[in-house]
């Protein structure tokens, strides 16, 4: 799972290039018919590669489709100027006309439309949808050197992804060895030796490093793998910024979320009489970690919905949630702060309560005790 992210993206941008390379312009000639049930439009017959002709009436036209001497044709009726509505034929069924041909058949009508009323060069801005692009300025006014864009989600939402992979991986295996261990009574030889804190912090500690190894290796291939498929693919991928405290983030908020869900794990584990029930359990858990992903498209235009500041704040869902919003816009420092303070603080109150269950119940077996049960015992301990 280390290796492979990095691998696939490497295939991807090799894969693209590829495909760009051997694949050129579209040079296939087209002929289209119309029906002018209107009258004046006869200029502007060539647009592009494709060639539109005219003919007098629906019948010609459609023998002429049915011969192969057009593609498809299309009618302009008498009170098009009023209602808009054109009516294509055509042989193949579709959904919707293709993109090219309802291009092809809008700039024919406006150039007609407006051919000796405005200026060519009026008509061509007309026809050429305006290219708005958004500048982010600071508080003095000056441009921002962290830009928002598109580009810019791609990344907090794909590391999102891992993140939240990386965290439920590395806690569920957590749980299953635990689950494993006191099934086959491994546990009570690893109790001779250590107590159930030293047995907990070894746990939480060897599998969170090999986690944080993860995800060091896909933050230090992040930067190299966006500069290659920059230079070789460009466009969206061009505008895409990585920005140094996106990546202290996303180390920090690893770090943290994994020590939560590796501690409720552990807890999860130890009343678990096995593997299999402790993974159904822990599902409650990961969930609130998965709804930013859920609802990524009313993050990206509703990202100023105090909805978001509460799940940025409530520590199961914050480690995914701030990498998400990253990548919208720029989230005020003092829910930075608070975010990682109740994490902080939530981790250790449960790290108190999880050393209190291992020494409860990590030698007890049978039925998976209540929750009633728990903190009676908890209480008592």
């Amino acid at each position: 799972m280390t290796l492979i992210v990095p691998v696939l993206a490497l295939i991807l941008i090799g894969v693209v290039q590829l495909v760009s390379g051997t694949a050129g312009p579209t040079t296939e000639a087209m002929t289209i018919g119309y029906v002018d049930q209107i009258g004046g439009f006869q200029q502007h017959s060539t647009q592009g590669n494709i060639t539109l002709v005219r003919y007098d009436t629906p019948n010609d036209a459609t023998a002429a489709l049915i011969k192969g001497d057009v593609s498809e044709y299309f009618v302009i009726p008498s009170d098009y100027v009023a209602t808009g509505m054109v009516n294509l034929y055509t042989l193949q069924r579709q959904l919707a006309p293709s993109t090219t041909v309802a291009a092809v058949i809008s700039n024919f009508l406006t150039d007609n439309l407006l051919a000796g009323k405005v200026p060519a060069e009026t008509i061509a801005r007309i026809e050429t949808p305006p290219n708005l692009v958004s500048i982010r300025l600071t508080e003095t006014g000056a441009i921002a050197p962290e830009q928002g864009g598109y580009g810019n989600l791609i990344i907090p939402f794909v590391f999102g992804i891992l993140l939240a992979l990386s965290i439920i991986v590395s806690s569920t295996y957590l749980l299953q060895g635990l689950g494993d261990e006191k099934e086959n009574r491994l546990i009570e030889i690893l109790l001779s030796s250590v107590s159930p804190r030293q047995l907990l912090t070894g746990k939480v500690l060897g599998i969170g490093a090999a986690g944080l190894v993860q995800v060091l290796f896909w933050v230090v291939s992040a930067p190299l793998l966006l500069s290659l498929a920059s230079s070789s693919i460009g466009g969206l991928i061009s505008t895409i910024q990585l920005p140094a405290s996106f990546v202290v983030l996303a180390v920090v908020y690893f770090v943290l979320g994994y020590s939560l869900f590796a501690v409720i794990s552990a807890a999860i584990g130890a009343i678990s009489s096995g593997s299999r029930e402790g993974q159904q359990l822990i599902g409650i858990f990961t969930i609130p970690m998965l709804i930013p992903l859920w609802f990524t498209s009313l993050l990206i235009f509703e990202p100023g919905n105090p909805a978001w500041i509460f799940f940025t704040i409530f520590p199961l869902s914050s480690p995914v949630e701030v990498i998400m919003r990253l990548g919208v816009s720029v989230i005020p420092v003092w829910q930075l702060a608070v975010s990682i303070g109740v994490l902080v603080l939530t981790i250790v109150g449960t790290l108190l309560l999880t050393t209190r269950i291992f020494r409860v119940y990590l030698l007890m077996y049978g039925k998976r005790p209540g929750i009633g049960e728990v903190l009676r015992n908890l209480r008592a301990g």
